[in-house]
């Protein structure tokens, strides 16, 4: 047994050995050998510098540059490594006074900040000035200077599209393994959605300094430096051109214009106004620029061709065509009798424009026809195939959400909202379950009551009725660096099916969607040499005011597209409290169309209409007189 005690023996000391000699050989390579903790233990002598990667430039469909970076300046500060200067001398250069000096240095200290670590002194500072700054530095120990980039938009143009890049909050640093106090990130729009394809990769660089403060070059020639990748160029889908046309158009008016290639389901302008200049959005001057326009009564902020609903108006009818011809209870040569309203039961008739007599499907759309849908309406929602109202209520509101209407589309541009489509539960709210039926909800079959549409959503049915019964999500980018097949952007290849997916039906309300055109509401806004389809609409403005019912100037709709063979753009134009679509919004899409078309504009008297038309100013002045 001794002799098995005396084995263990040596084999403790053994493993006792070996321990030991590993731990001796370790020492030896942390002291002699690797370099990693010799630069830990000077490294008051390094500066360790965030390499800020290029942001990615965008540009428009035709190679138009839409956003690019300009060269600017933070000036860091490592409070622990500050030592006695001339504070007067210093805030003389910077453009500071000695009060601001002590906030900021304060700021450095205090969490999140650390006296041990850099952290912004002074943000964006440009080329030129830091070049003097550079070389009086060696001046003040501690401080330093880190380049980084801010966005330029050399066009005053598609604020709400293309989107800001402001300071990360707290929120997310705490959060977050990349973002760090000072970085920047997209706030809205394109630079949101696309934040990391565009953001690119930091990288690092360790710096060696003197005791002056000054750069001596790299550490080891830059073998423990991480190289920034710098972010990827989007294609945008936007038109240039044309975005900026929507926008002049729109001078002086509330509303907006979205137009898509139906084909794609490509954005080609995306106009909400009044908009703003994303030029006022950048570095150091946003949150100021912000708040005034936050202030702004009119709403410049406000993404309206993303997030406002509107009743569609007569826009609807279209809809409610498909429907009930799907539903076998209209074809195109059904016909119902118009005295010039639709008597359902109330006090009141609903109105139409006129004693249109007796019509077709094609003379109802064309000549927009309240009576003739209202009969439509009935006739869908009185089918004697469903046992109870609440069934074929549900089956018409199917067929509205297959057309993208009280749903998200689920375009790349954040923020969205679905619109307003009434369901079940409102109704029996508000009128008592089991209490309403089709004459109570009348208000729907012309796009009114409880329907409301954004603009992206009504530009996007154009685009259902043009290719015959389906859709492309509406998106923003045409490619990510020089890929179009990034694996972001497949969903917006997939095709999406209305419920209604019978061509013969889509060319009922194509042919008379070209007879509004060429005989109809939009007559007057005929473009020579190009043959479109379209529908006006006039949609009923009301509010509720303390509890009184009020009504507003009626909101100027308009939708089309073209050419009607092929067609190559679907647009949807709102202009608010502008009274007829046949107005304001119908020349105002038929001006884009042809400029989109034919790069040129055949109308000027039209065209000067437009553009020198101040609708916003004039209703703020009726307002004041009373009418």
């Amino acid at each position: 047994m001794s002799a098995q005690y005396s084995d263990r023996k040596y084999v403790i000391i053994a493993i006792f050995s070996s321990i030991i000699l590993i731990f001796l050989a370790r020492l030896f390579y942390i002291q002699v050998i690797d370099d990693q903790y010799k630069l830990t233990a000077r490294n008051q002598a390094f500066r360790y510098m965030t390499d800020y990667p290029a942001r990615g430039n965008i540009f428009d469909r035709k190679g138009r540059r839409l956003v690019y970076n300009q060269a600017a300046y933070d000036l860091m500060v490592i409070p622990r490594q500050v030592k006695d200067f001339d504070t007067a001398e210093f805030c003389t250069i910077i453009g500071i006074d000695k009060d601001q000096f002590e906030k900021k240095m304060l700021k450095a200290i205090l969490p999140p900040n650390s006296s041990r670590k850099p952290s912004i002194f002074e943000k964006e500072i440009s080329v030129e000035h830091s070049a003097i700054l550079q070389e009086r530095l060696y001046k003040f120990q501690g401080f330093f200077l880190q380049p980084r980039t801010l966005r330029k938009y050399p066009e005053p143009i598609a604020g709400h599209l293309l989107g800001y890049v402001g300071e990360v909050s707290e929120k997310i640093t705490d959060t977050s393994s990349y973002y760090r106090d000072g970085d920047y990130i997209g706030i809205s729009g394109m630079e949101k959605a696309y934040e990391i394809p565009l953001r690119g990769i930091k990288g690092t660089h360790i710096e060696v300094v003197d005791v002056h403060n000054r750069p001596m070059g790299s550490y080891m020639n830059g073998i423990y430096d991480t190289i920034a990748v710098a972010g990827k160029d989007l294609v945008c889908s936007l038109d240039a051109v044309l975005q900026e046309y929507g926008e002049k158009l729109m001078q002086n008016k509330i509303g907006s214009i979205v137009a898509i290639d139906p084909s794609t389901g490509e954005i080609l302008a995306f106009v909400s106004s009044p908009g703003y200049d994303p030029n006022l959005l950048i570095g150091s001057t946003l949150p100021k620029n912000f708040r005034l326009l936050q202030q702004d009564s009119l709403k410049p902020l406000f993404n309206r061709a993303l997030m406002a609903s509107y009743p569609p108006g007569s826009t609807f009818k279209l809809v409610m065509s498909l429907v009930g011809q799907n539903e076998k209870v209209i074809s195109k040569s059904t016909t119902f009798f118009c005295a010039g309203g639709y008597n359902y039961g109330g006090a009141r008739p609903l109105k139409c424009d006129a004693h249109h007599g007796s019509l077709d499907l094609t003379a109802g759309i064309s000549r927009s026809c309240n009576t003739y849908f209202c009969n439509v309406f009935r006739s869908v929602m009185d089918n004697k195939k469903y046992k109870k109202m609440e069934d074929v209520f549900t089956v018409w509101r199917n067929y509205a959400i297959s057309f993208g209407i009280g749903a998200h589309l689920n375009t790349d541009i954040p923020n969205e909202l679905r619109g307003s489509l009434p369901t079940i539960e409102r109704y029996n709210k508000i009128f008592g379950e089991h209490r309403w039926h089709t004459s109570t909800i009348i208000s729907l079959a012309i796009g009114q009551g409880e329907l409301g549409i954004t603009p992206l959503q009504n530009a996007n049915v154009v685009c259902i009725i043009a290719n015959k019964g389906f859709y492309y999500i509406p998106h923003t980018v045409k490619s990510i660096g020089k890929n179009p097949n990034d694996p972001s952007l497949l969903r917006f290849k997939e095709k999406h099916y209305a419920q209604v997916t019978d061509t013969a039906y889509y060319n009922v309300v194509i042919e008379a969607m070209n007879e509004v055109v060429k005989h109809g509401t939009a007559a007057a806004s005929q473009i020579p040499g190009i043959d479109y389809c379209a529908k006006t609409g006039t949609a009923e403005n009301k509010r509720v005011i303390n509890g009184k019912v009020i009504q507003l100037k009626d909101h100027s709709m308009f939708i089309a597209f073209a050419p009607k063979e092929n067609p190559k753009i679907a647009i949807a134009v709102t202009v608010e409290n502008a009274g007829w679509g046949a107005s304001w919004a119908a020349p105002i899409a038929s001006l884009m169309i042809e400029k989109y078309l034919t790069d040129s504009v055949s109308r000027p008297e039209i065209e000067k209409k437009m553009l020198d038309a101040d609708i916003i100013h004039t209703n703020i002045i009726g307002k004041q007189k009373g009418y």
